[in-house]
């Protein structure tokens, strides 16, 4: 055991190092030429019709033991998956994923999902492509093409994470995932049941003070959050003998929620004279499937698309003080229970055209939004009494149609051009008397190019005409008891419009890693934020313009080419701004509640000739306050969240993998002030709360079979 041990520990002295077959290979995958063609037999797609930029193959990710093809794709160099922004309907693309060459006919069912199920077994390379190469309206950058072809065998994965944390919070112990995959030379199929399991909580003292500063009250709190999303996925894949191509995704998911929070309150110098509890819980029920037929029509290709979705998610909210003097206790009770969908059928025909390639599109969606809510509150007596909240049941409809034309061509062999135009009409309608109906046509498109400025960088620049989707439940009155927030019906919502400037650069290092970094700038019309609302009240509404601007970046960096065996760092960061100008001070500031900046950093060794590898992450982020007309308050940590693991690839077969988080001792904090006005800058009160939640414990163990 002990010469084991030892052997395990000599990679960290310098001694004994032998060469992953990662940096071996890795230069000669950064190069698109040096990829060894594919005559695999099944092979069930590829981006032939797209500029590749780097292959890789799955030996070059075996050193990470991968069990499925998101593991192999969380591993390329460079390369944040995408996992899509809610984009309107299922027209331009908004993931930077595709699997055989085609986009997924799903939205919350998306590519993380599909690339789980997907054993290794079944991957025949990864590809690197220009987004704008390929007939896909939407994509530009870098695009990751997963190419698969079926084993001929059912081959399963699986996934077990209990986790512990060290303070007030129960242990996790159903968070995993089992996967099945099989298929023939025409067809594939994918299953997989998967529990997203979460138990949280913090504790710690929140204090109040009043509007010159002094301490007010003292409050000893302690919260959970415990959720469970249980979730069958599944695809099916068949391609016929004439060429025609069946794709069928669906899931079905059942999520439940319970969020407590125990607050034992006090004035300075006094003993706890009153508990506030406050309970959330939700029981979801959702369901979606998607599916999409490509067949050759005349000269061209047509692919008929359908996708549905339907949600129904009862919710209740309690909070109750009760008094150590034995007075009547105070609180409410708010109930909502919403349901919503969305169906979408859409057709594109794709035809070569004028050099290039040209794809005409139209797409028809209903989204709707059914809401019932009731809201009481105990009077003098202790007892609860339903109170009119107006608006706060009602049921919000979209009817939309749009249609356009994807034009993208080879300007030179080093440069790719994407052109798209079009439009849509919306009629959004709400019921009850604060509703109404409206209707509204909205141009759109863009236009976008890859350039291959040389064999190791790539550059792509994007101009986009967009149109925002809207939050349906931001129509609908509700009211948040724990923070004792109120938001009337706001009926003239519209969706915000944009235009977005993108630019991108990807620089291969060869043997020593791969950068990309991302620009981008909004300048946004009908932006949705916080607003007064006539005949009083606030909810969310339209101010009419902001802009939203940074830059994003992903490193990936090996250590062999420099002497030292078996280390791979990689780095991402995003650094973001924001500017509107506040409807109740006229003021510029930025928009409420986004991310400003974000730091990620993840260290791996793996020790050569052995199955052990260890490594660690340390993450950070600032946000900016969320403005209210009548409060400003801030979310945010204390410096740095870091964790280390240790990890077996060769556990009887299985990976192991043991970790500890919360090195740092990071604590949760925030901080709110209420105004009595704020435009006078009269303040009622400011709570400033700091918790925190201890270390975390898992164990993950995976395997296939």
């Amino acid at each position: 055991m002990f010469r084991a041990q030892a052997k395990a520990l000599l990679p960290l002295l310098g001694l004994g190092l032998s060469t992953p077959l990662w940096a071996e290979n890795f230069a000669a995958f950064s190069d698109p030429d040096s990829a060894a063609e594919d005559n695999e037999e099944g092979q069930t797609g590829t981006a032939a019709a797209g500029t590749t930029r780097s292959t890789f193959a799955p030996d070059d990710f075996a050193r990470f033991a991968p069990r499925s093809a998101l593991d192999m794709a969380r591993q390329v160099p460079g390369f944040s998956i995408r996992a899509g922004d809610g984009a309107r309907g299922l027209g331009q693309a908004d993931t930077n994923v595709l699997i055989n060459g085609r986009r997924i006919s799903g939205k919350s069912n998306g590519p993380v999902e599909a690339l789980q199920r997907i054993p290794v077994e079944d991957v025949v390379r990864l590809e690197l492509v220009d987004g704008a190469s390929l007939d896909i309206g939407g994509l530009s950058g870098q695009v990751l093409n997963v190419v698969t072809s079926s084993s001929g065998r059912i081959a399963g994965q699986f996934r077990l994470a209990p986790q512990f944390r060290s303070k007030g919070t129960p242990g996790q112990f159903l968070d995993g995932s089992v996967a099945i995959a099989g298929g023939g030379a025409k067809t594939d199929w994918t299953l997989a049941l998967e529990n997203d399991s979460n138990r949280r909580g913090d504790q710690g003292i929140e204090r109040v003070f009043d509007g010159a500063g002094a301490l007010i009250d003292i409050r000893d709190e302690k919260a959970n959050f415990n959720s469970d999303r249980v979730g069958l996925s599944g695809s099916f894949t068949r391609i016929a003998d004439n060429g025609n191509v069946l794709n069928l995704t669906g899931q079905v998911q059942g999520f439940i929620f319970r969020e407590t929070e125990l607050s034992q309150q006090a004035g300075p110098g006094f003993a706890v004279d009153r508990v506030r509890t406050f309970r959330n819980r939700e029981d979801e029920f959702n369901f979606e499937l998607g599916a999409d037929y490509q067949f050759a029509v005349g000269p061209g290709q047509l692919k008929l698309i359908g996708y549905h979705r339907y949600e129904d998610s009862p919710f209740v909210s309690l909070v109750l003080t009760e008094f150590a003097d034995d007075s009547a206790p105070q609180g409410s009770a708010f109930t909502r229970d919403a349901d919503e969908g969305e169906t979408i059928l859409r057709s594109e025909y794709n035809i070569a055209a004028a050099g290039g390639n040209l794809v005409a599109a139209v797409e028809g969606v209903r989204n709707f939004l059914d809401i019932a809510s009731a809201l009481e509150v105990r009077d003098g007596a202790g007892v609860l009494r339903p109170v009119v909240l107006p608006g706060a049941s009602a049921r919000v409809d979209e009817d939309r149609a749009d249609a356009g034309l994807t034009y993208s061509r080879p300007l030179l062999p080093s440069l790719q051009l994407q052109l798209s135009a079009g439009g849509e009409y919306s009629r959004i309608s709400q019921s009850g008397p604060l509703g109404q109906t409206r209707s509204f046509w909205r141009p759109k498109g863009f236009a976008a190019l890859d350039w291959k400025a040389s064999p190791a960088l790539n550059l792509a620049g994007r101009v986009e005409r967009v149109v925002g989707q809207l939050n349906f439940f931001d129509f609908i009155a509700t009211v948040d008891l724990n923070q004792e927030r109120e938001d009337v019906t706001n009926a003239d919502l519209v969706p915000p419009q944009s235009w977005n400037y993108e630019i991108e650069a990807s620089l291969r290092l060869g043997a020593l890693g791969n950068v990309n970094l991302l620009g981008f700038y909004e300048d946004i019309t009908d932006i949705v934020d916080q607003i007064p609302i006539a005949g009083g009240g606030q909810a969310p509404g339209n101010l009419p313009s902001a802009q939203r601007y940074g830059i994003t970046g992903d490193f990936t960096l090996l250590s062999d080419p420099i002497g030292w065996k078996g280390t791979r760092l990689d780095l991402s960061f995003a650094l973001r701004d924001s500017d509107v100008i506040d409807p109740l001070i006229g003021n510029r500031r930025r928009l409420s509640s986004t991310v400003i900046t974000e730091f990620r950093t993840d260290i791996r060794h793996d020790f050569g000739g052995t199955a052990w590898a260890m490594g660690g992450n340390a993450t950070w982020q600032d946000n900016a306050p969320s403005v209210r007309l009548d409060e400003i308050s801030l979310r945010t940590e204390t410096f740095g969240f870091a964790s280390m693991f240790v990890e077996n690839k060769d556990v009887a077969g299985m990976t192991m993998r043991a970790s500890a988080a919360n090195l740092l001792d990071r604590r949760n904090l925030f901080e709110r002030t209420i105004f009595t006005d704020r435009a006078a800058g009269e303040i009622a009160f400011t709570e400033r709360r700091s918790r925190d939640f201890g270390m975390i414990f898992t164990l993950a163990v995976e395997g296939s079979f």
